[in-house]
């Protein structure tokens, strides 16, 4: 008999054959001028994205990602004439992203070297810049096999501000060329807002104003939550089985409000984008390990990657002290479940729930939080892609065929559905 276990599950039965000219290179000039494919209850019809407000159910509460991406590549250049390129993660000290992007007096971050070879332990990078507050020079020190110290000897300046003056924006590899001007508008959404993620919340980038105004004529509401997003979102399964791939952490920012919000309109969210139904759906299991471990201090909080499937068997992850999971425990409901994060938020005080997640959405998965989801098209063999198969099954493929069969752009700048099961 055939394993069950999601962790079985080969990543080439994840396959369709995508041509090179359906991966959309450039946006189109209007966003919402799109394509929307909407697949209901097993049907699919084609739409532009601008009709999304009346396609939506009524009642519908929409759930976006408002992380805003970073100019996360910098470029140095030795004496030698050597190019070494640092890509900034994700802050290592402090590990807030807010904190190291305010940082006047220096930072460290956890990146990708390019040309590693050329920039050795312990030796450093500078490059002169200069902007509206004068002239600095930028110092980056690699204390680490993954880790740069970055220090500046002009204090008017934020780091956030230096990336501004110095760094690329980086856009997805399979877009095969280099950022130009255009992407600093275009490869943002319209209500980005929180600096730290390193790729877009692609889903989003359809949304005008004009439509958010369709959406409150329509009384449809719309609430923000915060994931910033990895470059691991780029990062293929390499391994035959998805239990051998290791998702990478990303952090999770929810105010009380949202969580409030979110426990009175269960059944009715829709998600903008993968990076908000992991960010839904992590909270789900967030809570269900509060219920577990109600004392848990708020550092050491976090989803880890197979833990959902853990729940889904009656049987919640250990706490971090090493203690034996308890077997037989029913599963929470929702609500339940919401109540109890709403409960640890106000214990402790907390206005902004923040943690880590590695999350994995594959087959077998059981969605608790989301009604639907608003999602590009993504790649083959990814985890993306297998994100979706949870949500409609085996109709991913005739979604997929749908969208090849019609014309529909692919990837991070082309068209997107509204998937409805």
């Amino acid at each position: 008999m055939p394993s069950t276990k999601p962790q079985d599950i080969a990543i080439a039965d994840y396959d369709y054959d995508l041509p090179d000219e359906r991966i959309a290179r450039y946006p189109l000039s209007e966003r919402s001028s799109s394509k929307l494919l909407v697949y209901r209850s097993g049907e699919i019809s084609t739409h532009t994205f601008r009709e999304l407000p009346d396609l939506l159910p009524e009642g519908s509460l929409i759930v976006r990602n408002n992380s805003k991406v970073i100019r996360a590549r910098l470029i140095f250049h030795k004496d030698s004439g050597a190019r070494i390129e640092i890509f900034c993660l994700d802050p290592a000290l402090p590990e807030s992203y807010e904190l190291s992007l305010s940082s006047t007096q220096g930072c460290s971050w956890h990146c990708m070297l390019g040309n590693a070879k050329r920039f050795r332990l312990g030796t450093s990078l500078s490059a002169p810049l200069s902007g509206g507050k004068g002239e600095v020079t930028l110092q980056a020190c690699r204390i680490g096999e993954g880790e740069v110290s970055f220090t500046w000897d002009n204090e008017s300046y934020t780091f956030g501000e230096l990336l501004e003056l110095m760094g690329i924006l980086p856009i997805p590899p399979y877009l095969d060329r280099e950022t130009e001007e255009r992407d600093l508008v275009t490869y943002q959404t319209v209500y980005a807002e929180r600096e730290g993620s390193v790729a877009a919340p692609t889903a989003g980038l359809h949304f005008t104003p004009e439509v958010f105004e369709a959406l409150r004529h329509r009384g449809i509401e719309t609430l923000d939550v915060t994931l910033h997003v990895g470059a691991g979102t780029f990062r293929p399964v390499k391994a035959d089985h998805i239990g051998e791939h290791e998702m990478h952490a990303e952090l999770i920012s929810v105010s009380r409000e949202a969580v409030e919000k979110l426990r009175k309109r269960l059944g009715s969210i829709i998600a903008i984008g993968t990076t908000s139904v992991r960010t839904l759906e992590s909270l789900y299991h967030l809570g269900a390990s509060l219920l577990k471990h109600p004392d848990a201090s708020p550092e050491t909080l976090h989803v880890t990657q197979w833990q959902p499937y853990g729940d889904m068997e009656g049987e919640l992850p250990a706490a971090q002290s090493g203690e034996a999971p308890k077997a037989c425990v029913p599963t929470p409901s929702t609500e339940e479940v919401f109540a109890a994060l709403i409960d640890y938020m106000q214990r402790w005080e907390l206005t902004q729930l923040v943690f880590p997640t590695s999350i994995i959405i594959a087959p077998g998965y059981r969605y608790r939080v989301i009604r639907g989801m608003v999602t590009n098209f993504h790649q083959p063999h990814s985890t993306l892609l297998l994100l979706i198969a949870a949500l409609v099954g085996c109709d991913w493929r005739r979604i997929y065929d749908h969208a090849l069969t019609h014309d529909f752009r692919f990837l991070s700048y082309g068209d997107s559905s509204l998937l409805l099961p």
